[in-house]
């Protein structure tokens, strides 16, 4: 599986049977969308129709199966959600043999049965620029130690080529506060299952 991030939050997850885009809010924030064709199209909270024809667009808590891809998607309250109210989706996806979770702009307080339903993960995609917006390091570390991925890749901070409706906290700060040192960055992450350590480790991917 091939991992590539496009900027907020963007990720494509390109496997064998199936190509993953999630979030791609892109045009939002003054970027040009990257979805093509026949994806399968996956959103953490509000969003607008993709501009070209996928497969299915995902956003909504519930089980899916497509192209040989498992999707649970999983309700929870939103960072700047009242209590109470779920208005983002966590996504465990299966591809390729590798278990991903997505938590999107979520609220770091987890309950045991959203944390099951997450399962065992092998990377975990998370946002960190905080300021109110989404989750900040201390929240991120937060949901890490609670989530115990064996890989970590973190998304929506800083950057000079993006407009964000809130400002965010540049990398460098973010893994300064959350003690972590990226094992490598890389602009497209190639991954097997044996890849995957024991230990957990973070990836920093460079925007494409």
């Amino acid at each position: 599986m091939d991992i590539q991030f496009f900027g907020a939050n963007c990720i494509r997850l390109a496997g064998k049977k199936a190509s993953i885009i999630i979030d791609d809010n892109l045009g939002d924030v003054g970027l040009k969308s990257v979805t093509k064709p026949g994806e399968i199209a996956l959103f953490t909270n509000g969003h607008g129709e993709p501009d070209v024809d996928v497969k299915i667009v995902i956003d909504y808590p519930g089980e899916y199966e497509v192209s040989d891809v498992s999707v649970r998607g999983i309700a929870a309250r939103g960072h700047i959600d009242e209590e109470g109210k779920k208005s983002s989706v966590i996504y465990r996806i299966i591809t390729d043999d590798i278990r991903i979770a997505v938590v999107g702009h979520i609220y770091p307080d987890l309950t045991e049965k959203q944390l099951e339903a997450i399962g065992t993960v092998d990377v975990l995609i998370i946002p960190v620029g905080g300021n109110g917006y989404t989750l900040d390091g201390i929240g991120a570390l937060k949901l890490i130690r609670k989530i115990e991925p064996k890989l970590i890749i973190p998304t929506h901070y800083a950057d000079s080529k993006i407009n964000y409706a809130v400002p965010q906290t540049d990398l460098e700060t973010v893994l300064k506060n959350m003690s972590m040192e990226p094992k490598e960055r890389v602009e497209k992450l190639k991954l097997k299952p044996a890849d995957i350590a024991d230990t957990t480790q973070l990836i920093v991917l460079e925007r494409s």
